[in-house]
């Protein structure tokens, strides 16, 4: 695959406060990247560099293999953009909306009418192609935000929160939306504080935090790096310390530590673990209750890696 986007040390400052640091990133044609960090991590500074929107002081940024300009309009006119602020003209209705946007990229009216039905039909706005944005439910917004995005027909896609305060119907809509994108050809950059989306539709995620790259991988590679893999929680009456000493020499348990009327055991790694716990407590006739296990989220990677401070 060919790389669509390249950026290399990209620094942005603003006075004395560096928001982006040296941050590098590849994105291959036909990739559904999710971009995640918290707050302030450097996120939409590096989104609007790379845009043009915003000068930067270092680094090299290409698109489509060119050089990204502000005047690069043969490289702009093939990405789409949906930010997370609704960018709709209030006084236009549904239809007027997508084809004002679409017609800042495509001047052939045919071809226009013919792309505007298309993202219509593509969100599921068809039948209010004719209502006023006022009329709209939040949903119904949001996916005509993404209509606006879209319907120039983009190879590249910058999906910024596009899931914020919608239903969970609008939200598995706008989902299976991006899903047929790539399936047809995007590429797709997707940011989101929902890590749940994140894991079920990117097939790829970098994680910035204090504007440096500080995690690249598949969810499933991203979760391997963690030092918990598992967690184990077994309810035990009369719980004593000899019983956590013993649980904690078992293979793969790094921890093991009473959580009330629970035995709280962590695994770094391993298979079978809970057999091989509940094993021990059997050959040792103690006597156990409910039992659980579960395996770590991207939402624990994400924690582990940028800190459980809040940001402003």
């Amino acid at each position: 695959m060919s790389n669509i986007i390249s950026i290399e040390n990209l620094v942005k400052r603003f006075g004395e406060k560096i928001a982006v640091d040296h941050f590098s990133l590849h994105v291959e044609e036909g990739e559904i990247l999710g971009l995640l960090g918290p707050n302030g991590s450097g996120k939409t500074t590096t989104i609007n560099c790379l845009l043009s929107l915003l000068q930067y002081d270092k680094g090299d940024i290409q698109i489509f293999g060119k050089p990204m300009s502000p005047d690069a309009y043969d490289i702009k006119s093939k990405i789409g953009v949906v930010m997370q602020n609704i960018a709709i003209v209030d006084t236009l209705n549904v239809y007027e909306n997508v084809d004002f946007f679409c017609g800042l990229y495509i001047n052939d009216k045919k071809t226009r009418q013919q792309y505007v039905e298309e993202a219509l039909e593509f969100t599921g706005l068809t039948e209010y192609k004719k209502y006023k944005p006022k009329k709209l439910s939040g949903g119904l917004l949001r996916r005509l935000n993404i209509a606006c995005g879209i319907a120039h027909k983009p190879k590249l896609v910058l999906f910024d929160e596009p899931t914020v305060a919608v239903d969970p119907q609008s939200r598995n809509a706008i989902l299976e939306g991006i899903r047929k994108m790539n399936r047809e050809g995007t590429t797709v950059i997707y940011t989101s504080h929902y890590m749940e989306e994140v894991e079920e539709l990117c097939s790829r995620i970098v994680i910035m935090d204090h504007g440096k790259n500080v995690a690249n991988g598949t969810a499933a590679e991203l979760k391997a790096s963690l030092k918990n893999r598992e967690t184990i929680r077994i309810g035990i009456p009369n719980l004593s310390d000899d019983i956590i000493h013993q649980v904690k020499e078992i293979n793969h348990v790094y921890e093991a530590v009473r959580d009330e009327d629970n035995l709280l055991i962590r695994c770094d790694g391993g298979e079978h673990n809970l057999v091989h716990i509940l094993s021990f407590l059997s050959d040792s006739n103690i006597p156990f209750g409910h039992v659980s296990t579960e395996q770590p989220t991207l939402n624990d990677v994400f924690l582990a890696i940028t800190g459980k401070e809040l940001r402003d």
